[in-house]
């Protein structure tokens, strides 16, 4: 039995023990840590039983909210959270457009696959309950991804001037899997300011290694995704009113390590694929043809306003833009949706984004109330986290990526713990000494 597959088994009964007698969250972190290992798809998946280990996983997440589920509802109610209407619509959305979808058979094993994420966020919300959880579930998405850029490393570039063959679950190609690794900037910048010595490097690790498998795999759409992401968040840091002392110095500390980090791991055939960005003429090169799909997409929901469905846009391409473009996709998660599930669905997730966000502003408002500073950070951490992810999405097709549902989730997660819940308890506190006053007149 190789190395990996013994490490694997390791993680996935360790993760089973630690669910059935710590802490049912720990069945979450293991799922998070499936999802990124893939063992299906790894060279090392024949020394492991044929098992659904991810199956397993989710199945052990709804076993563990079952047993104690006053006790997690208590804590996390879904009904606290807008996004999560708003989420469901968008997955009951789906269903509505069998009635549209121009390949039912493919619309409907997306939906079902659709609909076993979105239960997933739901079920993980109440299991990720406090701040100590939600670190755990950060740290394990950062260690996936790490573990992404060592395959891709050691993988090399086998594709010209790329890695494929290293995908996930839902992302099969490079693309999908440079953007699902661009969120981890933000939050690398954040654990490697507020860290430990111990805890810097190993985000110096991580960060190296995931900056390595970017290069490697070459995804213009993920790149542009870790400028704006990343860089939003050392914006924040440097120039924040709220900024504490030394903390200006520390974020140029880590621009300019992240800065020489990636010039260093960044080769000739990187910079050459980067430079095509300049020149939208060339749109073979460039990848500027993606504006010609979008533009097509207005066209398609012009005569089909509900959707057409998944893969429904690839059904059409050839009548709308020319047979030189048949079975041709997307290439962006928004005019994705858009095509998938009309007018209807796109409205539903943009209202999702939008409540979510405000929901955020609230929270960053109330724990500078509370004069956590750190804790603002945090937030705005996961915020630059999820606009990255949406600059990546925006050039492939990831409407329904896991990663990105994970970024949502995450958010929430904080929301609900440095907001929603520190809120409610203060109000139990005012009526309370309300309460003791009203009946101490009396």
């Amino acid at each position: 039995m190789s190395k990996f597959a013994l490490l694997f088994l390791m993680i996935f009964f360790g993760g089973i023990i630690a669910t059935l007698t710590y802490s049912g969250s720990s069945a979450f972190i293991l799922y998070q840590l499936l999802y990124f290992l893939n063992p299906d798809s790894r060279w090392w998946s024949a020394s492991i039983p044929g098992l659904s280990y991810s199956f397993i996983s989710a199945t052990l997440m709804l076993l563990a909210l079952g047993v104690s589920y006053s006790r997690y509802s208590a804590m996390s109610p879904w009904k606290a959270q807008p996004i999560f209407k708003w989420m469901v619509l968008l997955l009951l959305s789906y269903y509505l457009v069998y009635a549209f979808a121009l390949d039912l058979a493919i619309h409907q094993r997306f939906t079902y696959d659709f609909t076993k994420s979105i239960v997933i966020v739901l079920v993980a919300y109440k299991l990720v309950h406090s701040e100590r959880l939600l670190h755990a579930s950060i740290w394990a998405y950062l260690v996936g991804a790490t573990y992404i850029g060592y395959l891709a490393t050691i993988t090399g570039r086998n594709s010209g001037d790329r890695v494929e063959g290293i995908g996930l679950v839902d992302a099969p190609d490079a693309n999908g899997v440079a953007a699902a690794l661009v969120p981890a900037a933000a939050l690398l910048m954040y654990y490697a300011w507020l860290g430990n010595k111990k805890v810097k490097l190993l985000c110096v690790f991580c960060g190296a290694l995931i900056a390595n498998g970017l290069v490697l795999i070459n995804s213009r759409g993920a790149f542009l995704g870790g400028v704006v992401g990343g860089g939003a968040f050392l914006f924040i840091m440097m120039f924040s009113k709220y900024r504490q002392k030394g903390q200006r110095g520390m974020a140029i500390l880590i621009a300019v390590v992240s800065l020489g980090g990636a010039l260093y791991v960044a080769d000739d055939a990187f910079w050459e694929r980067m430079q095509t960005l300049e020149n939208p003429e060339d749109q073979a090169a460039s990848g500027s043809h993606r504006v010609k799909f979008w533009l097509a997409t207005l066209d398609v929901v012009e005569d089909h306003p509900m959707g057409v469905g998944v893969q429904g846009f690839n059904r059409l391409a050839e009548f709308y833009l020319g047979e030189e473009y048949k079975n041709k996709s997307v290439h962006s998660l928004w005019f994705q949706g858009l095509s998938e599930v009309g007018w209807l669905g796109l409205a539903f997730f943009l209202i999702m984004l939008s409540s979510l966000y405000r929901l955020s502003k609230k929270t960053r408002q109330w724990v500078l109330q509370e004069n956590a500073t750190q804790t603002y950070f945090k937030i705005r951490a996961l915020e630059c986290a999820l606009v990255s992810y949406l600059v990546a999405g925006s050039f492939i097709n990831s409407f329904r990526a896991e990663i990105l549902f994970w970024m949502i989730l995450l958010l929430a997660v904080a929301i609900n713990i440095h907001y929603l819940r520190a809120r409610g308890s203060e109000k139990t506190i005012r009526m309370t000494k309300y309460g003791e006053r009203s009946a101490a007149a009396q």
